[in-house]
């Protein structure tokens, strides 16, 4: 009887993600604030050992791959001035001031992302696409990966860019 109210609340919270709509069109092409990925390890071997030189490689790998995904589609990126960002820890969390700037610099998207360390085994792979004007999000993803290595890297974010960020409805 005590295993019920978690399989209850799974239940509920996997019906609720199956039901979440997208929030609208996908983005169209144009130009973007591409402030890549913000890695966040809450693992034990990150809080013992702190971030490997290969978690650091596979970063700028995703973020590449990223950036060629949206370049191919259309995008026009680029980097935000480093001045504005110095103090800006997760441009996802910033209070919008990745929209600010992205607006300042005349783009139609501020767009980043974050990756999320729990083991060498779960690690969670988001995207983010704002809006410069309005600082709603146009699109927004999450990826549950499994494996620290650069093809599930590559997998789960191209999951990611296919079938919810671009993902006609």
């Amino acid at each position: 009887m005590r295993f019920l109210r978690p399989l209850l609340i799974l239940l509920a919270a996997l019906v609720t993600a199956a039901a979440t709509p997208l929030y609208g069109p996908p983005p169209q092409p144009g130009k973007a604030v591409w402030y890549g990925l913000h890695f966040i390890d809450t693992s034990t071997e990150g809080a013992i050992n702190g971030v490997r030189p290969d978690e650091v490689a596979r970063i700028e790998m995703a973020e590449d791959f990223i950036a060629a995904d949206l370049e191919s589609r259309g995008f026009e990126l680029v980097a935000p001035p480093e001045d504005k960002v110095a103090a800006i820890k997760n441009p996802v969390k910033s209070n919008n001031r990745d929209t600010s700037i992205a607006r300042e610099m005349g783009a139609r998207y501020a767009i980043s992302g974050e990756v999320q360390k729990v083991s060498n085994l779960i690690i969670a792979v988001n995207l983010y696409v704002r809006d410069a004007e309005t600082g709603e999000n146009v699109r927004a993803g999450a990826v549950d990966i499994r494996g620290n290595n650069d093809d599930s890297f590559r997998r789960g974010y191209s999951y990611l860019l296919r079938n919810i960020i671009f993902r006609e409805k």
